[in-house]
């Protein structure tokens, strides 16, 4: 081994190697492949500064072990790379770390949300009165407050630590009370100068008003296609105005397209426009059509016998052409937030009796809770484990139906129990409508005319799950139409993904964008034990104020009546504030 003029000599773990002057102990020792030292502050990306201590080593002629990412170099320097001094002082700066870093660096509320918002961040604004400010944050994920805050489902409840306690913290009841105050003077974000670039999106519902919205705020000239009368998609024709005001719901969208969006309404994708006439006046399209197809249950009879009704077709015709009246028995069939909404609209059309009939359990059923147990409230019965599987029809219209009694029984790949009926068990339910409300499905007979553009095995649009785009160049694709029916929150998460996509794709050419970096979870660690959170105090979550219930069944006035202000602050207490105050301070 010779040295020159521009090399260093250094002694490691016993052995001598040479190296460049100005590399640091870290880097002589990852280059010749020593030792793996072990780092938690150093990267590559970053200047080094050594503060986390566990990549120390040993220096001949000095008092203190150093830290090797930060140390440079000199020429007949002894090092020790690992020995029992070493390990101690390791292991000691790791129980130093660990001790306040045994966190969530996010918020499981704001981590369990699909659109990310930092729901730590504005529930500690509330408690400040800073309302506004507020707003600005919920919207700088999600454009819909007014309306999530009516009838979002509330993963991130379900995620609150303050579970361990008593009940999660009334994040979304916040949201709106928030979102309330700031209706007389809307906040308005700030818009980019407009580019060039025009984009068209299909769909008015929550996933297209989300896409809309953000790249308006990017300078994009954007036009929004819609095949109904009004926007909102099933926002507008799946949502009762008991839990959803039009007027509401108008006022948010409104605010939406004031700030510079053209639509284009009774326009049906497919046959008014299709996307050759989109791909030649427009830099990229998003396709957000939803799933607004009822799902069909396969009974004989269902299709020909007068009082069998679709869920989601029943709701949206009480939105376009007004409350029916069902006099007579009324059976609704399905557990999902659509079965829950008929049923407690058919009450709301002067049903004498409504019931619903759900194959599982009340444990397995996808709707809310708090919807069923309003359902319940008013006066909707509940028939769990048990099927339809025949349609009394003597003359053609509905008398009722026969039922099975089912069973559960455990899914060996680990799902949902599976429902397997028990033989003999059958019975009947007198009914003079049948309201079929088991799920929707996608149309995908205007989708099927694009050269290019594949279909999963679920009939949903296939798509890159980072970027949203589809296969067919210029056409990126979200909410229901790639994720199948789902929420309202996760087709505005997938919105604003689709924005941030497609302004990548037309700046760069590429619509890859910054992976995410690490992020600590308590749940990393195992079970979070409830002993952990056994020092803090039990108090009591606020209740929504409501209608009282023979007031609500007789209109469809908005039953959650929103927090006081007092309610509003108390609730803001109960926030543990989980999230790393290094990462938001």
């Amino acid at each position: 081994m010779e040295q020159n003029m521009d090399s260093l000599k250094v002694t490691i773990n016993g052995k001598e190697y040479l190296t460049e002057p100005g590399k640091t102990i870290l880097e002589v020792i990852n280059d010749n492949n020593i030792d793996k030292i072990p780092t938690l502050c150093h990267d590559k990306r970053l200047a080094p500064y050594g503060s986390c201590f566990l990549c120390v080593v040993e220096v001949e002629g000095s008092r203190k072990l150093i830290p090797s990412c930060s140390s440079v170099v000199r020429d007949g320097m002894v090092i020790t790379t690992n020995n029992e001094k070493i390990k101690s002082s390791r292991k000691t700066a790791l129980e130093l770390l660990l001790s306040n870093h045994y966190a969530d660096c996010v918020a499981p509320c704001k981590n369990t949300c699909p659109a990310g918002v930092d729901i730590q961040g504005y529930i500690a604004l509330i408690a400040k009165k800073k309302y506004r400010e507020a707003i600005r944050l919920i919207k700088e994920t999600n454009p819909l407050p007014l309306i999530c805050g009516r009838i979002c489902v509330r993963e991130c409840e379900i995620a609150c630590r303050r579970n361990k306690i008593d009940e999660p913290v009334a994040i979304n009841f916040l949201k709106r009370y928030a979102a309330d105050i700031d209706i007389e003077d809307p906040w308005k974000p700030e818009i980019k100068k407009k580019n060039n670039n025009k984009i068209a999106i299909i769909g008015g519902g929550p996933s297209g008003l989300s896409c809309a919205y953000f790249l308006t705020l990017e300078g994009y000239s954007v036009t929004i296609y819609e095949e109904l009368p009004e926007l909102g998609g099933m926002l507008r024709y799946g949502i009762p105005e008991y839990r959803l005001p039009k007027e509401t719901l108008d006022r948010e969208i409104n605010w939406i397209i004031g700030l510079g969006i053209e639509v284009k309404k009774n326009i049906e994708f497919g046959k008014d426009i299709t996307i050759e006439n989109l791909n030649n006046e427009y830099d990229a399209v998003y396709l957000a059509t939803g799933a607004q197809k009822a799902k069909k249950s396969g009974i004989l009879g269902e299709d020909s016998t007068e009082g069998v009704l679709w869920g989601i077709d029943f709701l949206k015709d009480v939105q376009l052409n007004g409350v029916p009246e069902l006099n007579g028995n009324v059976v609704i069939v399905g557990g999902g937030n659509t079965a829950i909404d008929a049923a407690r609209t058919a009450l709301r059309c002067k049903a004498k009796e409504v019931k619903i009939i759900y194959r599982r359990s009340i444990k397995e059923m996808p709707a809310h809770p708090a919807e069923v147990e309003a359902a319940q409230e008013e006066g909707s019965a509940i028939e769990f484990l048990t099927n339809p599987v025949k349609i009394l029809n003597g003359t053609g219209r509905l008398s009722g139906i026969e039922c099975i009694r089912m069973k559960l029984e455990k899914d060996k790949s680990g799902g949902r129990p599976r429902p397997v009926p028990i033989p003999g068990s059958e019975f009947t339910v007198k009914c003079d409508y049948l309201i079929s409300a088991i799920g929707q499905d996608i149309d995908t007979n205007p989708l099927k005319t694009i050269d290019g553009l594949e279909l999963s095995k679920r009939n949903t649009i296939e798509t890159n799950p980072a970027t949203l785009e589809t296969t067919h160049k210029k056409i990126f694709a979200g909410g229901d139409d790639v994720s199948g029916p789902s929420t309202a929150i996760n087709a505005i998460a997938q919105g604003k993904t689709a924005a941030q996509s497609i302004d990548r794709f037309i700046k760069t050419g590429s619509a890859n964008g910054k992976k995410q970096g690490f992020l600590s979870r308590k749940e990393s660690f195992g079970n979070i034990p409830n002993l952990e959170y056994s020092d803090y105090e039990k108090l009591k979550r606020n209740k929504m104020p409501e209608l009282n219930i023979q007031q609500r069944i007789t209109n469809f006035e908005e039953v959650d009546l929103g927090f006081t202000g007092t309610q509003a602050l108390d609730e803001t207490k109960r926030c543990l504030q989980c999230a790393c105050i290094e990462e938001y301070d």
